[in-house]
């Protein structure tokens, strides 16, 4: 048997190198890795900063994440909850404020591992629906974490569809407070984040009820729990809903409210408020309560869904030029397979996507700081643009991002299946995605109406005083473009005006079919609202392509603007191209119906595809080097930057319980099943 200490120095061993496999990839790099981390992180002092809290951050042994993996979901609630708290006390003593940059990449680092994130969304809310004196007090309050809030939005039986909610907020004037209220078991509030266990306060959307007229759903700060000694308050029944799919330690709740008071003044009012006599007064429009949802759809592609599938490609693509299995050659020895064209074209469209997201959701936030003040002062002429755009954004990244999490996932085969690989736990949390803040199919049917306006909107005659100009997101649908593509050689298909131009024909085509459906349905006799339900699939799609087109058109912007880095330009420009028509292959029936694009064509988009894989897999190391994640944060044993897969593999798997504690089925179960079979004297 070998002995400790020899384990222990073959450990040192190869942790102190770098797998050659993986090291060779890195050898001769044709662009600056770093330069692209700078870009990534918007300029070199944003990655000086990351990188400073990230070593602070690792350097705390409160911090460390390398047992979670054999952790009940209890000891995952714990342990997140205490790293919130000690994140606090370290974020206070070093003088980090709640939306400093240090916060953002103090909860990049720690991304799955604390508690207490929908805090955050809850302040937002405040912050966006309060007034100037809501915000003056429970801002200051919610900072120092004085109250514990979270939303609560979802109801047992209603969750996107906020006129559907049936929860009640009915003024009493004689008292100038709100009776908040349950009325039916399907209004209980379900699934709010930290509710089980944690929060003492909830931000309650209900439906406004002032002198018997209904005024549609507003918010309300409501008291939940005592901060004396954390009981439930009269009139509340609270807890928690049960084991998850995955995100064990976020605490999911429900809470029933049974006549609940709460002051005039727990209203947010920035758009809207109840006078004391009871009058009720609009001060913005009603779309205006949107934008607390907006607020957090927005900040969460880059913090809190985007990087879901960004670590899988990390990891996924690290394993595969660690793995070896089969051979090209039969003389040659068994090849590494990211080598293999399938696995190429199983990965590297998800790396592609992880950049075109980035940029596109970069962008996203450019705009929204650009229209957000403006729209906090009342002027909401930029609102339904940034509702469509955060709204089709949050929808097509987390459905991408999920399914591509899961092609990295069954990319790394077996070993893919373990938790130690960290790819099931960023399935699974990313899957959440895809329901929380906006079921996806629901959003891309806001995105739609939006698109059918807009389409409408284009259509009106230049000399006509109706003419207002088109959002600027949907601006191409009054440009008219080629009815064919021109494309005649694979070659081409590499054009970015022509990919692009192909993406703008598709979606207006889509746009406009559906539109003209539905307009032909309600002409036929079938009402506004059943039009609509018999044409929402073609909807979906419409909404679907104009997401798309949106992305490639910013990748492409995105790179034009690199003309003074001409290799990163490069390495760019070939995810731009492998982006856009890795979507154009997947949806060629979009392109093929009305002969945009001929059959032949399509067989030289694929060409150029298959083209760009391997030149796109030289590089393909150093472009998930670029995303920067650090090992811990990445907490995966097939993901390390060293590349050593096994020993790291096999090294953790020594501490999982089971194989320091006593089988407990040996003696109850197992044995007497051996013994059974004893023949008898």
């Amino acid at each position: 048997m070998e002995s400790p200490v020899h384990r222990v120095s073959l450990r040192d061993t190869w942790s102190r190198q770098v797998h050659p496999d993986i090291d060779c990839e890195r050898c001769i790099p044709t662009f600056s890795v770093e330069r692209l981390t700078n870009i990534l992180d918007g300029g070199i002092h944003n990655t000086v900063l990351r990188r400073k809290v990230e070593n602070i951050i690792q350097s705390d042994p409160v911090f460390n994440v390398k047992d979670h993996y054999f952790m009940s979901p209890d000891e995952q609630y714990e342990a997140a909850v205490q790293k919130r708290f000690h994140l606090e006390m370290l974020a206070r003593r070093l003088g980090w404020s709640e939306d400093s940059p240090e916060r953002i990449y103090a909860e990049r680092t720690l991304s799955g591992y604390t508690s207490l994130g929908i805090h955050y969304v809850a302040m937002n809310t405040i912050r966006s629906l309060g007034s100037d004196e809501q915000i003056a007090k429970w801002g200051q309050l919610g900072k120092n974490f004085q109250f514990i809030a979270t939303y609560a939005q979802t109801e047992l039986g209603h969750g996107t569809y906020l006129r559907g909610l049936e929860t009640e907020a009915t003024y009493d004037a004689a008292t100038q407070e709100f009776v908040i209220h349950s009325p039916t078991m399907t209004a209980t509030k379900w699934w709010p984040g930290n509710l089980g266990r944690s929060v003492t306060h909830a931000i309650v959307l209900a439906k406004l009820i002032c002198s018997g007229a209904q005024h549609g759903m507003h918010a309300f700060i409501v008291p939940i729990r005592s901060l004396q000694d954390h009981t439930p308050l009269p009139g509340i029944t609270v807890g928690n809903i049960g084991p998850n799919m995955g995100l064990e330690y976020i605490d999911n709740g429900f809470l029933q409210l049974n006549h609940v008071r709460v002051p005039r003044q727990n209203m947010l009012s920035r758009f809207a408020e109840v006078l004391p006599d009871g009058t009720y007064r609009r001060l913005g429009t009603e779309q205006s309560n949107y934008l607390a949802m907006v607020v957090t759809r927005v900040s969460l592609l880059l913090n809190g869904i985007l990087p879901f599938l960004q670590k899988s490609c990390v990891i996924a693509v690290r394993y595969s030029v660690i793995r070896h299995q089969s051979h090209l050659q039969p003389s040659e020895p068994e090849a590494k397979i990211l080598e293999y064209q399938t696995q190429q074209q199983k990965l590297l469209p998800q790396l592609a996507m992880s950049y075109a997201f980035h940029f596109v959701a970069t962008s996203l936030l450019e705009f929204f700081h650009s229209s957000y003040s403006a729209i906090l002062n009342r002027d909401f002429r930029l609102l339904p643009e940034l509702h469509a755009l955060s709204t089709g954004m949050k929808a097509m990244i987390s459905d991408f991002c999920t399914q591509g999490a899961e092609i990295c996932r069954r990319a790394c085969g077996g070993h893919g299946y373990s938790k130690l690989s960290g790819l099931p736990t960023l399935v699974t949390h990313v899957t959440a995605s895809c329901t929380y803040e906006g079921e996806n199919t629901v959003l891309y049917l806001q995105v739609a109406r939006f698109l059918m306006k807009s389409y409408l909107q284009a259509q009106v005659s230049p000399g006509s005083t109706a003419l207002k100009p088109l959002p600027q997101s949907v601006m191409y649908l009054a440009t008219p473009g080629p009815s064919r593509c021109t494309a005649q050689t694979a070659a081409d298909f590499l054009c970015p005006d022509l990919y692009t131009t192909a993406w703008a024909h598709v979606s207006v085509r889509l746009i406009k079919d559906t539109v003209h459906h539905t307009q032909t349905l309600m002409r036929s006799g079938v009402d506004q609202h059943n039009a609509w339900n018999q044409t929402s699939v073609l909807h979906l799609q419409a909404a679907k392509a104009h997401c798309y087109y949106i992305t490639v058109r910013t990748f492409k912007e995105t790179v034009e603007k690199l003309d003074n880095e001409p290799a990163i330009q490069q390495v760019l420009q070939r995810l731009c191209d492998l982006h856009a028509l890795h979507g154009i292959l997947t949806n060629s029936g979009d392109f093929l119906h009305d002969g945009f694009l001929s059959g032949a064509q399509v067989d030289m988009a694929r060409t150029a595809f298959l083209n760009l894989l391997p030149l796109i897999r030289k590089d393909a190391i150093l472009l998930t080097d670029a995303f920067d994640f650090t090992d811990h944060c990445l907490n995966s044993a097939l993901g390390c930057y060293d590349g050593h897969v096994y020993e790291r593999l096999f090294e953790w798997a020594q501490k999982a319980p089971a194989n320091t504690q006593e089988n407990p089925a040996y003696k109850k179960y197992i044995r007497p099943l051996l013994q059974s079979w004893k023949p008898k004297l």
